[in-house]
């Protein structure tokens, strides 16, 4: 005979004042014990004793209530949960107090295994909550469980996503089947979910706010005291990070629970939450990017922190756009939960047109799920697909990839049937994006594989202001092992996260001296340019005219007989001949005349023109059209005057001696005039070694060892023998 549920079971007690024995329900809040359970506080920032050691007792304290609550018997276990307050108190104190994993928290080796133990004792608890049948014997009716957990608050929705984000990762198969119990039990927890889909839209519109940004379609005016609103640039350093730290915390228990229960999607879309998603993240997200590259913080490592909740936001909201997607259009396709596929083959068709305008969402998201691969699957259901529609989507994602400068791939995996019917392929890629590492890999624009020396320097620089101890040549690795996206390579150096070529390489690598063979080739400029040989204006040359040494079938008397270039430079020295030179004469001219006040301008009629050359100096004819009696006639002449002339002296190459003589009569002078003494004399060099030095020498040396500090040593040995005495160097 089957047991009775809790609900109806009945139990005999004995009175304490009157000793009587009575029968109540197993379910009655005179059966629960006194004790106290107190509420939880995280673990201490910092590593102070005290702190710790407050930290470790209290978390004893609720470690043993906690194991009293679970040792408990069934029917007493829900009546200490449901008539207690305390146990209820501490429970929500741990949800909404406990670190995230993306939190930065100080964890000593002391306080990780309690840490752990509280969490595996607190989700524990929840499982037996949400467990309505633990056995045979004891169980609840499934109606009244859902009433229960409903009336008495055990579980709500905050509470829900807070346990998503703490206890999902490693505990997603036990989680779904609690949260499907629960709703399964009381769908009044949809209603609630209803209820709280607006207060989710207004934290994105609170950040927003905090930001002074407005979503692209806001009609509403501002109003006078919203003005003057700050930017993510201006605003103080701590509001930023409050904001940052706030839109991280939302984005990760959104996905977590969305990850978690899928389900809730439909709920979500009914308040058209994908559109405010991706305005939110094509306007505000950019800002923040902007405002934590460009903004000088004082503490480095809160640049890196916000850098890496920002990227890791940026990952969870394009997560939780393609779960929306995924759950509300592509997988009842494949689940075949629907005999009349079209409704959501044109769900899915309008909520892309709707994303178009988004380009920055729109590019980021094509990049962790590729859009053509999911349209493609939709080509495959459904033959009837509209063609034109279609390739204006992939068109708007293109160009969406091209604006911000980024290698797309344009070929897609073909699909195919599998024999239980479902669509392999393009669907693949896509359910196979959705499990992507911890941290974010997505980023803003990048830039693409061809590019300038500006352009690859501004990318060097970017990277290089949040990690300067990182050499150039080895930012450049990175930039080509990931496709010149700066964003994504500096996520997987914070990350150490880099592939294993990289990791063989030196960090402080400089950047590599490129070497032009010919660097002029494209900007030359002489007298041979563009001409018939011009092997670089132009792809044919006549080779022909062009010949090594003496041509074939040409003899020497026939080259020297050929005098057709001198007569062709006759006609241009011709013209020479015709200039004549003028000498004017002023009749007028009076020695004696005074002209100190006369108004003539002097050396105004200057011939200062281009030919002044030829007009004053007298014409020469070239030697090569000279007559060979003429030439021979001025060499004799040239001859006769040099034999006359006589020799002179060469002083081009002057006395050394000389020369050291006057350079050391300045270098004398010159410390004169400075009032320097000249210390380069005869007692400092001394006499020779081994015949012993006098006393003026040996003063000489020790003023001048004690003073060449003041000049270019700059006191070395003072400081040499500081050091010495202070025994840091070895005598």
């Amino acid at each position: 005979m089957p047991s009775l549920p809790l609900d109806e079971l009945q139990v005999t007690l004995k009175d304490p004042a009157t000793g009587r024995l009575r029968t109540l329900p197993a379910l009655h809040q005179s059966r629960i014990s006194a004790r106290h359970f107190i509420v939880y506080t995280p673990p201490p920032g910092s590593g102070a004793p005290a702190l710790l050691e407050e930290f470790l007792e209290r978390a004893d304290f609720i470690l043993k209530d906690l194991k009293w609550l679970l040792a408990l018997p069934h029917d007493l276990f829900w009546c200490q949960v449901i008539y207690d307050e305390s146990p209820q108190k501490c429970l929500d104190s741990f949800l909404s107090c406990a670190p995230r994993r993306f939190d930065r928290h100080v964890s000593s080796p002391a306080v990780q295994p309690v840490h752990d133990e509280l969490y595996r004792h607190v989700f524990l608890i929840f499982l037996r909550m949400s467990t309505h049948k633990e056995s045979k014997d004891h169980h609840i009716t499934p109606s009244l469980f859902g009433e229960i957990l409903y009336n008495n608050f055990l579980f709500d929705i905050p509470k829900l996503l807070d346990m998503c984000v703490l206890f999902g990762k490693g505990n997603s198969s036990l989680l779904q089947k609690m949260i499907g119990n629960i709703f399964q039990q009381q769908p009044s927890y949809y209603q609630d979910l209803d209820d709280i889909v607006p207060t989710l839209l207004q934290v994105f519109s609170s950040i927003m706010n905090v930001c002074g940004l407005q979503p692209k379609d806001c009609k509403e005016p501002l109003r006078l005291e919203e003005l003057k609103l700050t930017t993510p640039m201006d605003m103080p350093e701590q509001e930023l990070q409050d904001a940052v730290i706030y839109l991280c915390d939302t984005s990760s228990t959104i996905w977590a629970f969305l990850d978690i229960f899928p389900m809730a999607s439909d709920t979500l879309q009914k308040h058209n939450f994908l559109s405010s998603l991706c305005s939110f993240y094509e306007v505000c997200c950019s800002e923040l990017e902007s405002a934590i590259i460009k903004r000088k913080f004082q503490d480095k490592s809160i640049q890196l922190d916000l850098w890496r909740r920002l990227s890791h936001s940026r990952k969870k909201l394009l997560e939780i756009a393609h779960i929306i997607i995924s759950n509300t259009c592509l997988q009842p396709i494949l689940d075949h939960r629907a005999e009349n596929i079209q409704p959501f083959v044109e769900e899915f068709l309008q909520i892309l047109t709707n994303i178009l305008p988004e380009r920055r969402f729109l590019c980021d998201y094509d990049e962790l799920f590729p859009v053509a691969d999911d349209i493609h699957l939709l080509q495959q259901v459904s033959p009837s697909l509209d063609e034109t529609r279609t390739r204006y989507l992939l068109n708007g994602v293109q160009s969406a990839g091209a604006e911000s400068r980024r290698p797309r791939q344009q070929s897609v995996p073909p699909a195919r049937t599998t024999p239980d019917g479902s669509v392999e392929g393009a669907s693949a890629s896509s359910q196979q994006n959705s499990h992507y590492s911890e941290e974010p890999e997505c980023a803003g624009a990048t830039a693409s594989k061809s590019l300038t020396g500006v352009e690859l320097d501004s990318l060097v620089s970017q990277v290089k202001d949040l990690l300067p101890e990182l050499g150039e040549g080895f930012i450049l690795r990175c930039l080509e092992e990931y496709g010149h996206n700066p964003e994504i390579v500096i996520n997987h150096l914070l990350e150490e996260n880099l592939s294993p070529r990289l990791l063989e390489l030196d960090r402080s690598m400089p950047r590599p001296v490129q070497v032009n063979p010919c660097p002029l080739v494209t900007s030359r400029s002489n007298i041979f340019a563009d001409d018939e040989f011009d092997v670089f204006s132009r792809d044919a040359v006549d080779t022909s005219r062009i010949w090594k040494g003496r041509r074939k079938q040409e003899t020497a008397a026939q080259i020297l007989s050929d005098k057709s270039v001198i007569v062709s430079q006759k006609e241009r020295y011709a013209s020479y001949s015709i200039v004549s030179e003028e000498h004017p004469v002023d009749a007028d001219y009076d020695d004696e005349y005074d002209d100190t006040y006369d108004g003539n301008q002097v050396g105004a009629n200057d011939a200062d023109s281009d030919d002044e050359l030829i007009s004053r100096r007298p014409f020469t004819i070239p030697r090569v059209l000279m007559s060979r009696e003429r030439n021979d006639a001025e060499e004799e002449f040239e001859e006769e005057e040099a034999e006359e002339e006589t020799v002179r002296p060469d002083h081009f190459v002057q006395d050394p001696a000389v020369l050291r003589e006057r350079a050391e009569a300045r270098r004398a002078s010159y410390l004169a005039k400075r009032g320097i003494r000249h210390d380069n004399s005869t007692a400092i060099s001394g006499t020779t070694r081994g015949q012993g030095q006098s006393r003026e020498t040996v003063q000489e040396r020790r003023k001048k060892e004690a003073s060449k500090g003041a000049r270019a040593n700059h006191n070395r040995r003072a400081m040499a023998d500081r050091k010495r005495n202070k025994g840091m160097i070895p005598s």
